[in-house]
């Protein structure tokens, strides 16, 4: 096919838009402003007329929000729009439960996605996650932390199976045989940024093959960020079709999401 020529660019889990702690130290920095502007104005209130407490904290508000609007519109990210897109998703009832079985991973290295894929405590996350590691700890939303020993590995597609000693936990159902099209809705579940159990929406686009890889994975649009590795690809049914492990620079669409399709995956 034409794309295995263009050799396109593939940054693993990297965004290139943000640095995760630069950004964090900024937005913690605005919080200090926001809560010492409040401090100052209740301390010291004018002389004329005092001022309500409510008055003081809109004041307060909007400040914080306009510090956030600015450190967003500096790094030029959708931050915003992929947190609103996570709240008007996780009202369904089916997201909710879906997000039950997604974990956050945490190794020597830093930390990813992972999600449940047996009650009785399979978990699915990427290689270059845990990579390195015998051990690393993993965390559901309701059943608390774990510590999760690497079963098997995947290296040739990025994909790697956990397992926590566990009973009756959430899992998620693997598509058997998924079947997709270009254009079709997907859901997605992770961990980026640092913020935990973040739902998002993106498109199915096509196949590509990519440098050094034998087997073909798939484009999306949707925003993926650092911390998404291992997230798990859902279709309309709640199926798992596919794994979350990679941004690409694609020379026709831009910056995409890439996910390993979820048969190859054969334990």
């Amino acid at each position: 096919m034409e794309e295995e020529n263009k050799q396109p660019t593939v940054d693993s889990d990297l965004i290139e838009e943000i640095d995760d702690e630069e950004m964090y130290e900024l937005v913690r920095e605005a919080q200090r402003e926001a809560l010492l502007k409040a401090r100052q104005e209740r301390l010291n209130p004018k002389p004329v007329r005092r001022v309500p407490r409510w008055i003081v904290w809109i004041v307060s508000l909007t400040f914080l929000f306009s510090s956030f609007s600015f450190i967003f519109q500096t790094y030029s990210i959708p931050a915003i729009e992929f947190l609103r897109t996570s709240a008007k998703l996780s009202m369904d009832k089916d997201i909710q439960l879906y997000k039950k079985s997604v974990v956050s991973v945490v190794s020597t290295d830093g930390t990813g996605t992972g999600f449940s894929i047996s009650s009785d405590g399979e978990i699915i996350t990427n290689y270059h996650v845990i990579e390195g590691n015998d051990e690393v700890s993993v965390a559901f939303p309701d059943d608390g932390m774990y510590t999760a020993t690497v079963e098997k590995t995947f290296p040739e597609i990025d994909l790697a199976l956990l397992k926590v000693e566990g009973e009756n936990l959430p899992y998620l159902e693997l598509a058997e045989q998924p079947q997709w099209e270009k254009g079709d809705p997907v859901f997605f579940i992770g961990n980026p940024l640092r913020f935990l159990g973040i739902a998002n929406e993106g498109t199915i686009i096509d196949l590509t093959l990519l440098r050094d890889w034998k087997d073909e994975v798939l484009m999306m649009k949707a925003p993926v960020y650092r911390g998404n590795s291992g997230s798990p690809v859902l279709n309309e049914a709640g199926q798992v079709i596919g794994v979350v492990f990679a941004t690409m620079n694609h020379e026709e669409y831009g910056k995409v999401g890439l996910f390993v399709p979820i048969e190859l995956f054969k334990p």
